[in-house]
């Protein structure tokens, strides 16, 4: 009787109870899909656009900044008697309001990254058919991109204005292309340094303090020892110092290649030659930034 019991129980114990889950008979979008949704995602994060009003206030601020700047040049030239051209290049624009373009990175590369570390939901993206290549890419992308956006917004201004304004515009849209370049080299190079110090630490506001500290006080020490080098008449090594900070960087490169003036003490800028150097430590600097994050995240995606 209690064998019969027991047996009883037994196949009672292991009966499968069909509870109504029925399965997934709908299209499998796969990684592409993943990647993208990421990537618009935390695209439209950057500008707080799907978050709180709070988060909107200092990406939409930096940015109507960036396009009321804009929106000032094109009114003083048009305004000007005679002028026949904006009273700043389209390629020093992004030099002049690199504070106001570092304080947006500063801000929204912890975003794009120190919540997913700090809350641990890093294995969740994982779990889904993602790989950390595709996160990082997505990551990578969308901070590029929103720094695009920020960059190239007001030289469309400044374009727009131009031509409103009955510029040559042949000369105009030159130098409109050649701003654009720029800022899209730029946008690339600081989205990569930006994420690579906001990627190790969960902390955001050690993210934002690392950012600005990478920005600020490696220029302010650059342009610091070049305008030393230019009281004592060592013009030769000025340009080679610019290799040591991003911001300078950039002005070495579109000073060589895209027509600019440099904003190098004497606008001492580096010439074809010195201007290749820039452009592979450049590339570099965002090869090895891709690099790094890819190695940060074999880990934490654990």
């Amino acid at each position: 009787m209690s064998t019969e019991t027991g047996a009883a129980t037994g196949s009672e114990t292991s009966r499968i109870h069909n509870i109504g889950y029925r399965a997934y008979d709908g299209p499998r979008l796969g990684r592409a899909y993943a990647r993208r949704s990421l990537y618009s995602q935390s695209l439209r994060g950057s500008f707080g656009l799907g978050r709180s009003v709070k988060s909107k206030v200092l990406p939409m601020l930096l940015f109507g900044v960036m396009c009321l700047v804009a929106a000032i040049i094109v009114a003083v030239a048009i305004a000007t008697p005679d002028s026949t051209k904006l009273p700043i290049k389209y390629t020093s624009f992004a030099i002049y309001l690199q504070a106001v373009i570092g304080l947006f990175i500063a801000s929204q590369a912890p975003q794009a990254v120190s919540r997913d570390l700090r809350f641990k939901t890093v294995p969740l993206y994982f779990s889904r058919p993602i790989e950390r290549s595709d996160y990082v890419i997505a990551k990578f992308a969308a901070m590029a991109s929103a720094l695009f956006v920020l960059t190239g917004a007001p030289l469309v201004i400044l374009y727009i204005g131009a031509l409103l304004g009955k510029f040559d515009f042949a000369d105009q849209t030159k130098w409109f292309a050649q701003g654009m370049v720029s800022v899209a080299l730029l946008s690339v190079l600081f989205a990569g340094l930006g994420l690579v110090m906001a990627a190790f630490t969960p902390r955001r506001g050690f993210g934002v303090a690392a950012v600005i500290a990478l920005l600020t006080i490696t220029y302010g020490a650059v342009s610091t020892v070049q305008g030393i080098a230019w009281s004592t008449e060592s013009e030769g090594a000025v340009k080679w110092l610019g290799l040591f900070s991003p911001i300078t960087l950039i002005d070495g490169v579109q000073t060589a290649f895209l027509g600019a003036s440099s904003a190098f003490p004497g606008g001492y800028g580096p010439g074809a030659g010195a201007g290749a150097v820039y452009l592979l430590v450049v590339l570099a600097l965002v090869a090895g930034s891709y690099a790094v994050l890819m190695r940060r995240y074999r880990k934490v995606g654990l």
